[in-house]
Parts: structure tokens; sequence; C-alpha cells
């Protein structure tokens, strides 16, 4: 699960790079009298205890599922190794009922896995969503508490720093800020 938040989450944020990167340019000539801090923004939302605590909820509350699906395939798997060593040992109705029941089985195997993965990319992309809003509001309080005029996110940065670097400070801001309940 922790793949597919950050696959979703990394192209969420190559767009805002782009815009970031944009607001660098329009600096140009002031840029050496401004203070700049680098973030790995993807990173700061996927380290937050929020985000960890969440992942585990949905592993947990989806794990049935999982298991389930599990089942089917073990079922089908018995399934083909019986239409299998049986092979002309059958009678073409005992035959033909046992591939009913594959197809059936593989129905019920590709419904119940699209319906669950369409449950787990709302349910990600929800508390995502509301996690990369919050940690955007604690960036912009804390470079507005230091004075930073620019905060840009590592996924447009050639080179930097690493003093320049806020992601891990970024995190410990929002789990104080969003304590784990």
């Amino acid at each position: 699960m922790v793949k597919e938040f950050s696959e979703m989450f990394g192209r969420l944020w190559m767009r805002l790079a782009v815009l970031a990167g944009g607001a660098v340019w329009m600096a140009g000539a002031g840029w050496a009298q401004s203070k700049v801090a680098i973030i790995n923004l993807q990173r700061a939302v996927l380290e937050t205890a929020e985000i960890k605590k969440a992942s585990n909820e949905l592993e947990a509350k989806f794990k049935p599922r999982q298991q389930q699906m599990e089942k089917l395939q073990k079922d089908l798997q018995t399934i083909q190794q019986q239409l299998t060593t049986m092979a002309g040992k059958l009678t073409p109705q005992a035959e033909a009922e046992l591939n009913q029941q594959g197809q059936r089985k593989q129905r019920d195997l590709q419904r119940l896995s699209e319906d669950l993965q369409a449950d787990v990319d709302r349910e990600r992309n929800d508390i995502l969503s509301k996690a990369t809003q919050r940690m955007q509001e604690v960036v912009k309080k804390m470079a507005e508490e230091k004075g930073y005029d620019v905060v840009v996110d590592v996924s447009n940065t050639i080179y930097f720093k690493p003093a320049l670097e806020i992601t891990t400070e970024s995190i410990a801001a929002y789990d104080k800020a969003h304590p784990v309940k």
C-alpha cells in the first residue's frame, strides 16, 4: 500500500514541482537575497505518523477482502488441478460443471479485485489529499516563521546544500500540529 501511496503522490507532486520551478524562475534578479528552503514533500507527507497509521488501518480494513480473494484463487487452482488430473476420467457433465465453477469463481475474483482496488484507491486518494493540504499549511507556517521567501520541492531541484532541506523538520511540525489519536 505504501508503494501505491508513493506512486499516486508522485504524480500529484510532479505537477506542483513545475509550478514551484516557475516561482523560482520568476524570483530572477532577487534570487541572491532570497532565503530558500528545500523540501521533499512526498517523503514529508508519507512519513508522517498520520499516514503511517492510515496505511496500517487501510491494510487491516481491507485484509478480509484480500483473504477472500486468496481463497478464490486457491479454489481456482484446486479446480484446475482436478481438471488436469482427472482428464479423461470425468464424465462430460462433471467436466462441464467443474469448468462452470471455475468460470464463476474467476468472475467473482475479477469483480472482487476491481471493487477492492477502487475502494482502496478512493480512500487512499482522500487520505493523501487531506494530508497534503495539511502539510502545505504546516510548511507555509514554517516558512513564515523562519523567514523563507521560497520553499522548493526537491523533485524540481538539481542541486542544493543539505542544510537547506526542511523535510525532517516539516514531518516533526506536522506530527506536532496533527497528532495521531
